[in-house]
């Protein structure tokens, strides 16, 4: 479990996105309670080192208007995790992994733009805070801005978004001295996935990666629906 958070940290650190697609549908199925909040809270680790090393390229403009919609996308994503039931969050899991994989291989093109850059932030928030998985929608927004802003634009939307939506599942009762404690258990396998990044970060190419984060993902989304449904 621990060596999957590992690649899925390695694979962000590498291409911008990415570990939440690869590990969180795994860690649900093994260990549910590690499922939106811990992973997430961990991950801002992981977030700040890439921003940090990438700080130069984010895109600060784009960046505060997709942070309007993630404030929306939050609080919607709040109220229904007030509301559901621990059935109908697996298959609002299992249907947004998917989602994410599809518009991970979409192919589609956005112009980042204040708009765009606020739906994308939104349907992130949305996405992020029930299944810790964010990134597509904001790497969809940004795939055709090069590799150097793409990672360090989504690592400082995910700084400020994470955290927002940490403090979202605070106060709907999802996150507390449990998670906490989980939290720390991953944070070690992402400084590690961090660390093995440092060599391919600006040699690998995203199309390398993508068709295997799509797989997994598709996979093991269907697996938590039929789980949730039989």
């Amino acid at each position: 479990m621990l060596s999957l958070v590992t690649l899925g940290a390695t694979v962000q650190a590498s291409v911008g996105f990415g570990l939440a697609l690869i590990a969180a549908p795994v860690l649900l199925l093994v260990h549910a309670p590690l499922i939106p909040g811990p992973l997430m809270a961990a991950s801002l680790v992981l977030v700040v080192l890439v921003a940090h090393r990438d700080r130069t390229h984010i895109d600060l403009s784009g960046l505060a208007f997709a942070m309007v919609g993630r404030t929306v996308g939050t609080l919607l994503a709040a109220g229904f995790l007030l509301l559901a039931s621990q059935a109908l969050f697996d298959l609002a899991f299992g249907a947004l992994v998917i989602l994410g994989a599809l518009l991970s291989g979409a192919g589609l093109h956005f112009r980042p733009n204040r708009r765009s850059a606020v739906l994308a932030g939104g349907l992130s928030g949305l996405m992020g805070t029930i299944s810790s998985i964010g990134g597509p929608p904001m790497a969809l927004l940004y795939q055709s801005s090069g590799a150097a802003r793409l990672r360090g634009t989504l690592a400082g939307f995910f700084v400020l978004g994470t955290s927002l939506s940490v403090v979202a599942l605070v106060a709907v009762g999802r996150f507390g001295s449990e998670e906490v404690v989980l939290s720390l258990s991953l944070t070690p396998p992402l400084v590690l996935g961090f660390a093995l990044a440092a060599p391919l970060h600006n040699r690998l190419p995203e199309t390398a990666v993508r068709p295997l984060v799509i797989v997994l993902s598709l996979g093991s989304g269907a697996v938590v629906i039929w789980r949730a449904i039989f």
